[in-house]
């Protein structure tokens, strides 16, 4: 089968389009045959290699770390998928490989795709809901009644975030672009502030939450607008010590890595909040709570309107890192299929 693969990291995105050898299903396993796979800023990480020191991959290594298809094999011990079935997954981090013909997948990591949605708009659901739901529950320990901040909420993630945080009873502040306003205001924010005309941090006071998905140079202004005992997620800030220890990595990581993350830490130290990092794991379980929030708020992801093949994958990749785009980009096997 064709898979798209890197022998080693570069920071060129250079990728190859291989043939290797069909997966072999383990018990607990299904076989996907991919309809689209979905390119990320991620896969961009696992070429460069930025996130080796939290998920180092044996090459060569097959890319892709999001994908929607049709079950066409089945493990002997797997009971709640059959062949036929349509699912998606944000693969294992463990085991990634969704730009490949085939992609095999423990059944615990995949869902059933929302019923509102095509094939290849639920490809953009996996990742982001995993890491808005991970974000919620899991990291800053939302409470309803209480407020949360996302900082750049108007791309995908805010589309995703949003409705789930209501869900759970958050007041919800974006900022972001003019152009996404009343989308985000539709998905149920609260309060929508428009970053070329506002600057959140004039006006924001006593939040209980904030997700970063700006980076460092918005960190000391989101802290800036929170309650002491606050707690702040970035989803690309980086990780610190806490981090490496929730992971149980080895103390040399830990070490690194709060060395790494020390400023950040003395930052929240200042502002009196705690600071948290994400590197968001697979879930079916979780997917499947957030498929019926994307079925009930009838949650239509933005899908970028290029068509790429798997033999595009570079130009794919290549787009993504440009930024720009408008929407998931997203690699399709209709052509390949057919071949």
């Amino acid at each position: 089968m064709k898979a798209v693969q890197i022998t080693k990291n570069n920071k060129d995105i250079n990728v190859e389009l291989n043939e290797i050898k069909r997966p072999k299903l383990e018990d607990h396993e299904v076989l996907i045959a991919p309809l689209y796979a979905a390119v990320n800023p991620l896969d961009l990480m696992n070429i460069n290699g930025s996130v080796n020191l939290i998920q180092n991959y044996k090459m060569p290594l097959t890319l892709g770390n999001e994908v929607v298809g049709k079950i066409v094999e089945v493990g002997a011990a797997v009971k709640t998928f059959a062949i036929g079935d349509q699912v998606y997954s944000r693969l294992p981090l463990y085991k990634i490989g969704a730009f490949s013909e085939y992609v095999a997948v423990t059944e615990t990591a995949i869902w059933h795709t929302p019923n509102n949605l095509t094939a290849k708009q639920a490809v953009a659901i996996p990742l982001t809901g995993l890491t808005a739901y991970q974000a919620l529950t899991e990291e800053l320990k939302v409470e309803a009644g209480k407020t949360v901040f996302i900082s750049g909420g108007s791309g995908s993630f805010g589309q995703i975030a949003v409705p789930l945080a209501k869900a759970m009873g958050l007041k919800v502040i974006v900022s972001g672009n003019t152009e996404a306003r009343e989308h985000i205001i539709n998905l149920g924010a609260d309060q929508y502030l428009d970053y070329k005309k506002e600057n959140y941090w004039e006006i924001l006071s006593d939040i209980d939450y904030v997700i970063d998905t700006l980076g460092v140079k918005e960190i000391e202004h989101e802290m800036g607008i929170m309650r002491a005992g606050g707690r702040l997620l970035s989803l690309i800030s980086g990780p610190n010590k806490s981090f490496a220890r929730d992971h149980n990595f080895p103390k040399w990581k830990q070490l690194l890595f709060g060395l790494a993350g020390a400023k950040l830490d003395k930052l929240a130290k200042k502002y009196q909040v705690e600071y948290r990092f994400i590197f968001v794991r697979e879930s079916g379980q979780q997917l499947s709570e957030i498929t019926k929030i994307v079925e009930d708020n009838n949650i239509i992801p933005a899908i970028d309107q290029h068509n790429f093949t798997l033999d595009q994958t570079q130009e794919a990749l290549k787009l993504v890192a440009a930024g720009g785009t408008h929407g998931k980009v997203v690699i399709s096997f209709d052509k390949l299929r057919e071949e």
